[in-house]
Parts: C-alpha cells; structure tokens; sequence
C-alpha cells in the first residue's frame, strides 16, 4: 500500500509541476523534494542535473537563437523550463529509490507486464553496455584516448539503432501476421 501511495504523489506531484509556472514555486518544489531526499540529496542532485544537463544544453541553447513566441521574457521562460526539467528528473529518481514499482503496480496486471519489459530491455542494454566497455578495456593497451572514445560511442551508437531497428522491423511483422495491419 505505501509503495501504492508513494507512486500516486509522485504522479501527483509531477502533473503539478506541469501547471505550475512561477520560477520561485518551482525551485521551492526542488529543494522540498531535495529535504525529503535527506542526506541523499547531494547525490540525487548530482544524478538529477547529469541526467537532465544534455537536454537542457541543447533546449537551452536552441531557443536562445530562436525568437520568443508570444513575446514574454526569454530568461524567465528558460528559469521555468529549466527548473520543471530539474524537479520532474529529481522526482522520478526519488521514486526510484523509495518506491517499488513492481509492488504498485501489482493490482494492475497490464502495467506490470508493461514494467516486466521496460524492465527486461532495460538490463539487457545495461548488460550490453557493459559489455562493448568490457570489449573496449581488453583490446586497449593502454588508457583510451579521447578520439578512440568517441569511435567507441559511435560504434555503440550505431549498434543500438541497427539493434533497434530490428527489433521494430520483427515486431512489425509479428503484429501483421496477427492482422494488425493499420498503415
């Protein structure tokens, strides 16, 4: 029941964070979520800032180059996206660490096949991650450098697509021997 209760505040917490539009709400909303992070919180503030910090470069960084909609202030409007983007992350780790998602979900038998999966896929890419880092560390002589780095990525990269790609492509045609062919 608590892990129940503990997934409906964090749903519920999230649909406010979308509604509400004033920087200095949403930044107390980030320090309340950070309190009842306890000493945790320096680590869940460093997780959640490198998890959120790519997208929000480029967020960030793409509608300083683009004109305003709607004429309001360019600043105010990056303080609030940039400080939602924050507490939704600091949430959803939060929940993470508190909350169990398979005992919430558990009344629901569709959404913890859902979680089953999500779940599945998601190891299977940490596993597959580990691996090509593995692959990397025993073929190397010494540290890698940075340009063999970023050869390294873009092969994992490219596996990933090609591996996803596949998978859709298998799915697809799964689901169109079962008829559901809707194109």
């Amino acid at each position: 029941m608590r892990d129940r209760l503990g997934l409906a505040a964090y749903l519920a917490a999230v649909i406010a964070a979308t509604w509400i539009h004033a920087p200095a709400q949403l930044g107390v909303g980030l320090l309340l979520v950070l309190a009842v992070a306890g000493r945790q919180a320096p680590r869940l503030a460093r997780r959640a800032l490198l998890t959120v910090l790519p997208f929000l470069l480029v967020l960030n960084l793409s509608l300083l180059a683009l004109p305003l909609a709607g004429g309001g202030s360019r600043a105010a409007y990056l303080l609030r996206t940039d400080l939602r983007l924050a507490l939704i992350a600091s949430l959803s780790l939060l929940l993470v660490q508190r909350v169990n998602l398979f005992r919430a979900l558990a009344p629901w038998r569709r959404l913890s096949a859902l979680l089953v999966l999500a779940t599945s896929q998601i190891e299977t890419g940490r596993r597959l991650l580990a691996d090509f880092r593995l692959a990397l560390a025993s073929r190397s002589l010494e540290r890698p450098g940075l340009g063999l780095l970023y050869r390294h990525a873009g092969v994992m990269g490219s596996y990933f697509i090609q591996r996803s790609e596949a998978a859709s492509a298998e799915l697809a045609q799964a689901l169109r021997s079962r008829g559901w062919d809707h194109d």
